[in-house]
């Protein structure tokens, strides 16, 4: 796994926003004083007013109401304690990184919609790995839309790291074909797949993204290795429906959330955790190609609630 740390102070800038909005409140609520009712009914509306959703709100009340009875606890601020064990929990999936497992040619297709930051956040993610020694191969696959082409070409220069394009409205799987064969040309050890965001149905959307997984598989054996969807996090809610449509369209094994320091409702990371079941692996906290974190639940949640 990455060996960077997740730079404290950098995640806790990033949620200022979202700390100085909601989860200040919260602190406040919790910071003294016995547990009252009135307490569980203005924690519940907090929560759901920082975007962390009305189910998932639900069920981590209902997590940490039962430990607080069954610990005895009647102090606010060990209120406070076990609601951030129990984010903590939420966040940490279960299904372990494939891309640190050796191989010739690890494989990441990246998916989410036009506009999420996705174009971007694959620059970042190269040049992340490229810190990790990786020699990296960009495939620049969302061929309809001749912008994201010259956008990735764009972010791959300042990364520093070669991009496989066609011309606007090629196909996408010989896209990927030429990325991963130029990838095992060059010895590079990881190619990272652009897709297109948008087709003009969920069904054209499904089928493009299996041909390109099928393409991969023929090619690399278990391709791809990694499935990130990117997500905006200032969208809130939208980025949950968002997860929802991908999480059927295609196997997702983590997320990327972009743009957290510019949103005030950062709780949706934990609505977000709760609907796909998968784990965040990054989160992009600014606009330069070094602003992108692998995530840490700890850190995140810590930074939440931080003074």
């Amino acid at each position: 796994m990455f060996k960077f740390g997740f730079g404290g102070n950098k995640i806790k800038e990033s949620l200022t926003r979202t700390r100085n909005s909601v989860f200040g409140q919260i602190t406040s609520l919790l910071g003294g004083g016995d547990i009252t009712p009135d307490l569980w009914d203005d924690l519940e509306a907090l929560l759901i007013q920082a975007d962390v959703g009305v189910e998932t709100t639900t069920e981590l009340l209902d997590t940490v109401r039962e430990r607080v009875s069954r610990e005895g606890v009647t102090k606010a601020i060990e209120a406070q304690r076990i609601l951030k064990e129990e984010m903590v929990k939420l966040l940490e999936g279960d299904i372990p990184s494939q891309v640190e497992k050796p191989r010739l040619l690890t494989v990441i297709l990246v998916v989410g919609v036009n506009g999420s930051g996705k174009t971007t956040t694959i620059a970042k993610l190269a040049k992340l790995y490229q810190q990790q020694g990786r020699h990296v191969v960009l495939a620049a696959a969302d061929t309809f839309r001749a912008a994201a082409i010259d956008q990735l070409k764009i972010w791959g220069e300042r990364a520093g790291v070669p991009v496989i394009a066609h011309q606007p409205n090629a196909d996408p799987g010989a896209v990927v074909f030429d990325a991963i064969k130029s990838a095992q040309a060059r010895k590079a050890d990881m190619v990272i797949i652009d897709t297109a965001g948008r087709l003009h149905t969920k069904f054209n959307l499904m089928k493009e993204l299996e041909k390109l997984r099928g393409i991969a598989r023929k090619q690399v054996h278990a391709a791809p290795h990694e499935t990130l969807l990117v997500l905006d996090a200032t969208t809130g809610q939208n980025a949950v429906s968002q997860a929802k449509h991908f999480k059927e369209a295609v196997e997702i094994t983590g997320v990327v959330l972009t743009k957290l320091d510019g949103t005030a409702k950062g709780g949706v990371v934990f609505a977000i955790g709760k609907t796909l079941g998968v784990p965040v692996r990054f989160v992009g906290v600014g606009e330069k190609v070094d602003d992108l974190m692998p995530f840490e639940a700890q850190a995140f949640v810590d930074g939440l609630f931080a003074a």
